[in-house]
């Protein structure tokens, strides 16, 4: 056997360590599976299971709202216990089951004027299904993403562009899982997209297992002795987070199937976490630290509204362009599902120029501010609903064509450009470092709000009866209404937030 390569010294992977290839496949099969699902979630609720729209829209913002909670509670896990290593490995296997279990998709439900008969015992596997899921991405998401960290001394030159190569595994998968699982599964059935995405997400947990070795141990628990001590019953700590794990699962089986709850928790959570960082931010900072603290909770405020009409995209955008849009191209009918790549392919193109433009900007001194960027995301997420409605209006009462859809997903994909990855950077700057790490789970805390708001939101646009009953001409006037006023909304708050974008940026003293 061949001595391990170093990481610090290894650059047989497009001069970084080979380690990163292992965590740029897995990741990319992960994102291909939760993508994949994701894509046919929606049209799952409505058309097979015959959910009316506003609640089909309560399950899947509750769904997204959990999956951004978890992995605060798996990355917690890992850096105390587990280890990144095992916690994406466990994390791997729960999302797996998952997975496969959304395959197994029963009779269809059946409708019988505003009665609808649903298979119990299939829809208890669905909702089992999802809570496999939720608790997997938790386990897993935050995680990998620490393993490329570990890949690299500090100081490594090679860091940043590691990260951009891993981020570009990412929306490989979320692009072809959009086309394929999208395509199989409104084309041939439910369960050949669902299973699809489960082999695509089997492939990236053995692609993990086999390249472990390639990480050098730069994962393994911080202190292997503690998990063998027993804690419970003779059960010891590994396998005990292990069994609390499943029982998570047991929780987050319930919750999904009572999604006023997760609201209610979700904002009591959120609001004792603002209360948290105000009072720390007044009594444990000095004048400086108080300012930057308060500076980067009001943009995490402000970032809820770009979320929260950005996640349309999987919820009631989705439904638009199945109900709304001409989607025939040179005589092939395009699967409504697919339009979800588009924002997979336009970060793929538009990344690189972003990250060129904010250097070049930045070397003429011209660069806008944080929060000037925030401002900007707000806008064309707005900007991005009202072309739409604009398009729509053109159509008058035929379809709306598919270039508008196409230019809504392009002025949203530009928005998160200027948010997403701007906000994280933001969170480690501006926060104390003795809190940074609380402070990036009050960012993710407030994406998983904005999820279940948008839910909301996507269910103004929907209806109350089964999606079976559905009008088309009615769903989409009425999500014509509601996108004019959510679009006129994100216009108003954008201004308002360039107006105080001055303030801000002198609460930041000095931080760009």
């Amino acid at each position: 056997m061949q001595p391990l390569v170093s990481p610090a010294s290894d650059t047989r992977f497009f001069g970084h360590p080979r380690g990163l290839a292992v965590l740029f496949a897995a990741e990319m099969w992960e994102r291909f599976s939760y993508y994949g699902m994701r894509t046919l979630l929606i049209f799952y609720l409505t058309q097979h299971f015959l959910f009316a729209d506003e609640k089909a829209y309560l399950i899947y913002g509750a769904y997204t709202a959990l999956v951004y909670v978890m992995p605060v509670i798996g990355g917690i896990l890992a850096d105390r216990y587990l280890g990144a290593r095992k916690a994406v490995t466990f994390g791997a296997l729960l999302l797996v089951i998952g997975h496969f279990g959304m395959a197994f998709e029963g009779p269809a439900a059946v409708a019988d004027g505003e009665t609808v008969a649903r298979h119990p015992v299939y829809l208890q596997i669905f909702y089992l299904s999802l809570a496999f899921i939720i608790a997997g991405v938790g386990f897993l998401k935050a995680n990998i993403s620490t393993l490329v960290g570990l890949l690299y001394e500090a100081g490594d030159t090679r860091r940043d562009g590691g990260f951009t190569i891993f981020y570009m595994g990412i929306n490989i998968g979320a692009f072809f899982a959009a086309l394929l699982c999208g395509w199989l599964g409104q084309t041939y059935g439910w369960a050949y997209g669902f299973g699809v995405a489960g082999i695509g997400m089997l492939f990236g947990m053995l692609i993990f297992l086999r390249g472990q070795p390639l990480l050098a141990g730069r994962a393994d628990p911080p202190d292997a002795e503690l998990l063998q001590e027993r804690v419970f019953l003779g059960v010891d700590l590994e396998r005990g987070i292990y069994l609390g794990g499943l029982a998570g699962v047991v929780i987050l089986w319930q919750l999904i199937q009572h999604q006023e709850l997760v609201g209610n928790l979700l904002f009591g959570f959120g609001g004792l976490m603002l209360l948290v960082v105000l009072v720390y931010s007044f009594t444990r900072c000095t004048p400086i630290e108080r300012d930057r603290m308060l500076t980067a909770a009001a943009l995490i405020l402000f970032s809820i509204l770009f979320w929260a009409l950005f996640e349309q995209a999987g919820s009631s955008l989705n439904l638009f362009a199945d109900r709304s849009i001409e989607r025939n191209l040179f005589g092939w009918e395009v699967p409504a599902s697919m339009f979800q790549s588009l924002n997979a392919l336009f970060i793929f193109l538009l990344a690189p120029l972003f990250a060129w433009g904010w250097t070049r900007l930045a070397a003429h001194n011209r660069e806008p501010s944080t929060p000037v960027k925030f401002a900007l995301a707000i806008l064309q997420v707005g900007l991005g609903f009202l072309v739409l409605v604009w398009g729509a209006g053109l159509a008058g009462e035929g379809k709306t064509a598919m270039l508008w859809l196409v230019l809504i997903y392009l002025l949203h994909t530009t928005g998160e450009l200027c948010i997403s990855p701007v906000g994280l950077s933001m969170v480690t700057k501006l926060s104390v470092r003795r809190v940074v790490g609380m402070m990036m789970g009050v960012w993710f805390l407030a994406v998983a709000a904005a999820s279940y708001i948008a839910g909301q939101i996507a269910g103004f646009t929907g209806s109350a009866a089964p999606a079976e009953t559905l009008d088309a001409a009615v769903a989409t006037a009425q999500a014509v209404e509601v996108y004019t006023r959510v679009g006129w909304l994100a216009v108003a708050v954008a201004g308002i937030l360039f107006l105080l974008a001055p303030i801000l940026r002198r609460g930041m003293h000095g931080v760009r």
